[in-house]
């Protein structure tokens, strides 16, 4: 998310007047996610885990289990929700996969341009997909473990993306008056060492069995 946030943030020219507006757009949409897997998880806990569901091994396991308890119109927006949310990892993961690739190693990139004009951008990008879709479509493999160890690796490399987002943002040489208000930083800082603590803290249960 971070990578591909500044990367389409460039690629769309949003200017010195428009940042405001696509700095709502942002914090709004943390928000809203955030506050969508907070209710996920108080709705599977409140359903799947009270009723003794607690190994589930894709999303077809879970609708499936919805349907009895929750309802048939709970097992559709489950099923339409998930569809939603895995249309948009499919296409946004790979993306900013080849964002961070192409703009580290000095190649053209951006979904504005041709196929022609970021080769390699495109050819990246297809690759991935296809990756993913093949993973997907192993035999007996534990979708929602894997799902659980990508979030588990995901929570401990962000810190270091934070710390140096942060670091970069508060350089008054490179972001002139658009530096983190003292709000900004502290809520970010904060955030950061939870994520270090919640990491130190995982390893610590896995030391301890």
């Amino acid at each position: 998310m971070q990578f591909y946030l500044q990367s389409s943030i460039v690629e769309k020219g949003v200017t010195r007047r428009q940042y405001s507006a696509s700095k709502i757009d942002v914090v709004t949409g943390c928000v809203f996610t955030d506050i969508v897997a907070w209710f996920i998880i108080v709705a599977c806990a409140a359903t799947l885990f009270v009723h003794g569901h607690t190994q589930v091994r894709d999303a077809a396991d879970a609708a499936q289990a919805l349907r009895p308890l929750a309802g048939q119109y709970a097992y559709i927006l489950f099923a339409a929700g998930l569809f939603n949310a895995s249309l948009f990892a499919a296409s946004i993961l790979p993306l900013s996969t080849a964002y961070a690739v192409c703009e580290g190693l000095g190649f053209e990139s951006g979904v504005g341009k041709s196929f022609s004009e970021a080769p390699v951008f495109y050819w990246l990008y297809t690759i991935l997909i296809a990756a993913g879709a093949g993973v997907i479509l192993l035999p007996n493999l534990p979708l929602v473990t894997v799902s659980v160890l990508s979030q588990v690796v995901n929570g401990i490399v962000l810190p270091f993306v934070l710390i140096f987002m942060l670091l970069l943002i508060n350089k008054r040489e490179l972001m002139g008056e658009f530096t983190n208000s003292r709000l900004f930083n502290v809520v970010a800082w904060v955030t950061t060492i939870i994520m270090i603590g919640l990491t130190a803290a995982w390893f610590w249960t896995l030391r301890a069995g």
